[in-house]
């Protein structure tokens, strides 16, 4: 008996279906059959195993890995609204390599910062080069004298960054939770969520070595999933940078001279 093996397609179609993930749609009909070829005019549909089912699910399980874990797929509960809970969320995956770490440059000199972004517009780096990626570079925020120590500073950009008003300038109205808060190690790691999507970026604040800038909090806004970001991410340090200011740091922010680029890219006039 010849088994002709299912398509990888039919199994993707298979687990969409159970997920009620969008690409259900793609083969919502298809069925996963066996044939048995005794002879050239006999075709009969053999019923699968529950082993084979199970593997079947699980290709298209990994066919189709964006879906989101059951734990990742909740809702941040600041959001600021219900509307839109029936719709699928699309969070995307936790990007690797996050955190202060060695990296190199374009011409392969080691550096010691932030996850650096990428091509799309989408994303801004304080530890970007600016003479290698002047549209994601931006300034450190840097905090005043009067805090005595780096836990403090991080202390008060930790209350700062809880107190972000989700759904302020049409965004993050999905909420927002700070995973990691070190102050200590002077690092704080959130993550920000759409409303109607369920679009997740994520921030980091550090501090990236003991230079001559140790009062220095480097930054890092990205998108995971899509090519623009239409302003969030500026508008999302901005918020930040703008609190901060109110406390005496020197926090410049995403300035709109310089990342035209940035702004023409997403089509946006402000941020």
């Amino acid at each position: 008996m010849n088994l002709v093996a299912t398509t990888i397609l039919a199994s993707i179609s298979s687990c969409a279906a159970f997920t009620g993930h969008p690409l259900s749609a793609i083969s919502a009909s298809s069925r996963i059959v066996a044939l048995n070829e005794k002879n050239s005019n006999v075709h009969e549909e053999v019923t699968l195993t529950r082993r084979e089912t199970l593997e079947s699910w699980f290709v298209g399980v990994a066919a189709i890995g964006f879906l989101a874990s059951p734990e990742e797929a909740s809702a941040f509960p600041n959001k600021i609204s219900n509307k839109y809970d029936d719709r699928p969320r699309q969070r995307g995956a936790k990007p690797q390599k996050l955190g202060v770490a060695t990296r190199k440059d374009m011409v392969g000199e080691e550096y010691l910062g932030l996850k650096p972004c990428g091509a799309a517009p989408n994303c801004f780096c304080s530890t970007d080069s600016i003479e290698d990626s002047p549209d994601t570079n931006i300034p450190p925020f840097k905090w005043p004298s009067k805090l005595a120590s780096r836990e403090d500073a991080f202390q008060q950009l930790y209350e700062v960054v809880q107190a972000y008003e989700p759904g302020q300038s049409n965004i993050d109205g999905g909420g927002f939770d700070i995973v990691t808060f070190d102050p200590k190690a002077g690092y704080i790691y959130a993550q920000f969520e759409s409303l109607k999507n369920g679009y997740v970026d994520d921030l980091e604040l550090a501090v990236v070595g003991d230079g001559k800038d140790k009062n220095a909090v480097q930054v890092r806004s990205s998108s995971r999933l899509g090519y623009l970001d239409f302003g969030v991410n500026a508008k999302r340090i901005n918020y930040i940078a703008t609190a901060l200011r109110a406390k005496g740091w020197d926090a410049p922010g995403v300035e709109f001279e310089t990342h035209r680029g940035y702004a023409e890219e997403n089509g946006v006039k402000s941020f």
